[in-house]
């Protein structure tokens, strides 16, 4: 039994040595778990092999099931957790800055339009980013090294080689693992002075407008049609301002939707979804890996701009940037009464229900 035990920490450490991701890792001992348990099964009782490996199939099997019931008990648990992180309240950061902190943020400070109080603006800000990809992973990494104090991130999806390409957060040893947990981990490496909030589960009716109501802003850069519209209706209802960005091969587009401040909401520039074959997702058209990266920022640079009241938002405009050509060019956005979403909002009348 020892032989195995050994045999099973060598694969581990090997596998460390070369860098191999954990999940392959664990798969590598869970080869070699089931092939013992084979030869048990199928060698007469006297067999050289059965002798050397522990004389019988019960131990073996007794550690497979202790090890599932651990396994089970951690997903159970990382399941409840990621249940009763999204309906605890959101605390807010507030409090002096360290000295680490004001070392940190100096070149912040020294910023006549951000400064020490925009700065605690920063750190008491709370910001739900909703997608956790190509314009989420920049967008995170710049929120948390300006001092945003509460980062919340929601996905329910996990690390793909593919991502890797454009989805900067995320290292290739966190491949199988879920992306709000990857990007945590990312987040606490860059700023241990940012709290992290992830939710491991997709974006719904039920959930938004709670999860939303706890956060000052939302930054939004889904690849789907289906959410883009219910965040935005959600948080127009909320009154939360919307940084929201997407992406097509080259080109990215960036726009603050805000009706309580008299801004379009998403829904106002476009009605209704295009047809699938007008907008391709990034699997099915590509997109150039560093698009993401300058769309994201621009997007924590929204964010910041609003939390600390510094400069103009693009409240009621958009900014198209084209990569192929470095062209970026701006339009203005002109809310519509008619709107569902926030006509009556807007206008001050009361919505019928």
């Amino acid at each position: 039994m020892l032989l195995v035990l050994g045999l099973a920490a060598a694969l581990w450490a090997l596998g460390a040595l070369l860098g191999t991701p954990a999940r392959v890792r664990w798969g590598m001992i869970a080869c070699l778990w089931i092939g013992v348990v084979v030869l048990h099964l199928l060698l007469p009782d006297d067999h050289a092999l059965r002798l050397a490996t522990g004389g019988s199939a019960a131990p073996w099997l007794l550690l497979g099931g202790i090890a599932a019931l651990g396994l089970g008990y951690g997903r159970v648990l990382g399941w409840l957790r990621a249940r009763s992180g999204q309906r605890a309240p959101v605390p807010q950061q507030t409090g002096s800055f360290s000295d680490a902190e004001l070392e940190r943020y100096a070149r912040h400070i020294v910023l006549r339009e951000v400064g020490g109080p925009g700065q605690k603006k920063l750190k008491a800000a709370r910001v739900l980013v909703i997608g956790a990809g190509g314009l989420g992973s920049p967008a995170m990494l710049y929120l948390a090294a300006a001092g945003v104090g509460t980062i919340g991130v929601i996905d329910d999806d996990v690390v793909d080689a593919s991502n890797l390409q454009r989805q900067v957060i995320h290292p290739d040893a966190a491949i199988g693992l879920p992306k709000v947990q990857s990007a945590a981990t990312a987040i606490a490496a860059q700023n241990p002075h940012v709290t992290v909030r992830p939710y491991q589960r997709r974006l719904t009716e039920e959930i938004a407008a709670d999860l939303i109501a706890d956060y000052d802003i939302v930054l939004e850069g889904v690849d789907n049609f289906e959410t883009r519209y219910l965040v935005n209706r959600v948080a127009a209802g909320l009154g939360k301002p919307l940084v929201s960005g997407a992406l097509s091969q080259w080109e990215g587009q960036i726009s603050v939707f805000d009706p309580a401040q008299g801004a379009p909401c998403y829904e106002c520039v476009f009605a209704k979804a295009p047809e699938a074959h007008l907008a391709p997702s990034c699997a099915e058209a590509g997109v150039m890996g560093a698009l993401p990266g300058v769309i994201g920022a621009m997007m924590a640079g929204e964010a910041i701009k609003l939390i600390t009241g510094a400069g103009a938002p693009l409240r009621g405009e958009m900014l198209i940037y084209d990569a192929l050509y470095a062209d970026a060019r701006k339009f203005k956005l002109t809310p519509r009464d008619d709107c569902p979403v926030c006509g009556n909002r807007r206008t001050g009348e009361k919505e019928t229900t």
